[in-house]
């Protein structure tokens, strides 16, 4: 009597049971090693077909703002099928009910799909199974499954492929957060260095705009002295355009004074009447502050803005900056004679993006930037923002 036993051979439905856990903690590893959201899903097309007892298969992510579907990978399409379908609408056949649904739909009819996949030495398969790859109800794309027979897959098979469209869902939600931070990203950098381009290049060069036109009058009159002397503020000009511009395209931020603030201001101070003409009245009551290096330079950025706008547009001829520090807050205040706030209707853009930057900064200070009409007439702006504690001096 023979007494060996035949080893049954596993059946297809078997082999697909085993590898359902597989191919779910594969997802879950590739997601944890961060691979690319588009190479992973057509990495795991042959695996999910197989799974499903489908002859072929393909993966679409949305795009255009969810209008349309992207085919990114196939397997077992002939390439007309697959050139003529790379983009369809979201609310296409049985991809648009798994869509509009949220849930996998199966195509009854080859009505259901418009698009006719066929493999390479077979018959057209007729039988769509759409499955939606989600995460937390936002629709980011769709496998389509396709079948000869007009059976789906049983209950157990689709539920694995939903969690599968769930995992690789937050694949894709993850690479969608993702571009939108580095775009966010970008953005900001591209705010930033607008910001120093504009609050050391560009006002240099204003203040150049402004001097060419001296200068040619007293070309015209034969003033020697002055125009030697408008020469030489051309020529500082442009040499510190320069050093600016040469700091920003090495460090991305424009030079600030190394021996701080306050110094940076009484610079100001002693400038600002000799190029404009405006008499500047400073006031230090602060004493010894400190401050970090962001926060002084974001201050005097705001303040030379400021003192910008008085010279541009004031029509002033007296100004005030005054600097003080209590209850944990620095506040500095740069006032005018001259003719007032303007309104938004009557100010140029430059203006108001030079306003804008000097809120941003504001902001970045953690502090809050007010402008308004001074009391006795002119404009008054008002910086104020929180500063660090002073040091403790040691005992003598």
């Amino acid at each position: 009597m023979d007494t060996s036993t035949t080893t049954p051979k596993p059946t297809a439905a078997a082999l697909r049971g085993a590898a359902e856990p597989g191919i779910l903690a594969e997802i879950t590893a590739d997601l944890g090693a961060g691979h690319d959201v588009e190479p992973l899903l057509r990495r795991f097309l042959l695996p999910i077909v197989s799974l499903a007892g489908a002859q072929a298969g393909a993966v679409r992510v949305f795009c255009d703002e969810t209008k349309r579907l992207r085919l990114v990978g196939e397997i077992g399409l002939v390439p007309e099928v697959a050139d003529a379908e790379r983009l369809v609408d979201r609310h296409c056949g049985v991809c648009g009910v798994a869509a509009d649904e949220h849930r996998a739909a199966w195509a009854e009819t080859p009505a259901d799909c418009k698009l006719r996949a066929a493999t390479p030495g077979r018959g057209a398969c007729e039988q769509v199974l759409a499955v939606p790859l989600t995460h937390r109800g936002r629709m980011l794309g769709i496998y389509n499954l396709f079948f000869e027979t007009p059976t789906p897959p049983d209950a157990g098979v689709q539920a694995v492929l939903r969690a599968v469209g769930d995992l690789l869902g937050l694949a894709l939600d993850n690479a969608r957060l993702e571009r939108e931070n580095l775009h966010a990203r970008l953005l900001a950098e591209r705010q930033a260095m607008a910001a120093e381009v504009h609050d050391s290049v560009a006002q240099t060069l204003t203040f150049v705009k402004m001097r060419l036109p001296l200068l040619q009058q007293a070309i015209e009159g034969d003033d020697a002295p002055q125009a030697l002397r408008y020469v030489g503020d051309v020529r500082g000009a442009v040499s510190q355009a320069h050093a600016s511009l040469r700091e920003i395209l090495t460090h991305y931020r424009a030079p600030v004074d190394p021996k701080g603030l306050l110094h940076a201001l009484a610079d100001c101070a002693r400038e600002f009447p000799q190029h404009t003409g405006v008499e500047l009245e400073v006031a230090n009551r602060a004493g010894a502050i400190e401050l970090s290096a962001e926060q002084e330079a974001q201050a005097f950025h705001i303040v030379r803005e400021a003192l910008a706008n008085i010279a541009q547009h004031a029509h002033a001829r007296r100004a005030w900056l005054s600097v003080e520090a209590h209850d944990g807050l620095v506040e500095i205040v740069v006032e005018d004679d001259g003719d007032g706030p303007r309104p938004a209707a009557a100010g140029d853009g430059a203006t108001h993006y030079g306003l804008a930057i000097m809120d941003e900064r504001a902001r970045r200070l953690g502090g809050a930037l007010e402008v308004g009409a001074r009391r006795g007439g002119g404009t008054r702006v008002r910086l104020a923002f929180p500063h660090l504690a002073p040091r403790a001096q040691a005992a003598p």
